[in-house]
């Protein structure tokens, strides 16, 4: 009995000293600031304005599709008019649009799938006020999935398109 209730005090302790050493707020690293970014978040370290990190952090680098659409919806067009407003603050830069599908489907079938998907992005990027010839697309189809799973979740993460920083002018 007496040897139960030592081994229990030894794991008590054991348990307090993990919980104050995880509970210091000294850092042994570098000194990192916290900030909030435009979604609401928190990110950690500098990132630099206009990259992009910036892009994929603070404003929303893709937008998803239902199955076999290529129309925006609301969460879609607000991501977008986000982009527009990156885009317009950083008027140097140049984007790509990447239109992908999920697995199902002919090669074909979605490499134009995702040629529609890209250009609705860019033509509501457009509407938007950004200028068309800072604005590329380009469709991968099927060829590129972010998850290569064959489920129902995986297949609504591969159907997107990507924006993505190409030029950054003088």
């Amino acid at each position: 009995m007496n040897v139960k209730l030592s081994l229990k005090m030894v794991g008590a302790v054991g348990l307090m000293a993990l919980a104050a050493a995880c509970a210091s707020n000294k850092s042994t690293g570098p000194d990192v600031s916290a900030t909030e970014n435009a979604n609401g978040g928190v990110t950690s370290g500098a990132v630099t304005p206009g990259s992009q990190e910036d892009l994929e952090q603070n404003v929303g680098h893709r937008v998803f599709f239902g199955y076999d659409q290529y129309s925006l919806s609301p969460q879609a067009q607000a991501t977008l008019q986000k982009q527009a407003d990156f885009l317009k603050q950083y008027a140097n830069v140049k984007v790509q649009i990447a239109g992908n599908c999920d697995e199902r489907g002919t090669r074909e079938y979605n490499l134009a799938l995702g040629a529609r998907r890209a250009e609705a992005a860019r033509s509501y990027l457009v509407s938007l006020g950004v200028d068309a010839s800072r604005i590329t697309t380009v469709s991968y189809g099927k060829e590129r999935p972010i998850d290569p799973r064959s489920t129902e979740d995986a297949w609504s993460l591969n159907r997107n398109s990507t924006t993505t920083i190409v030029n950054v002018g003088a």
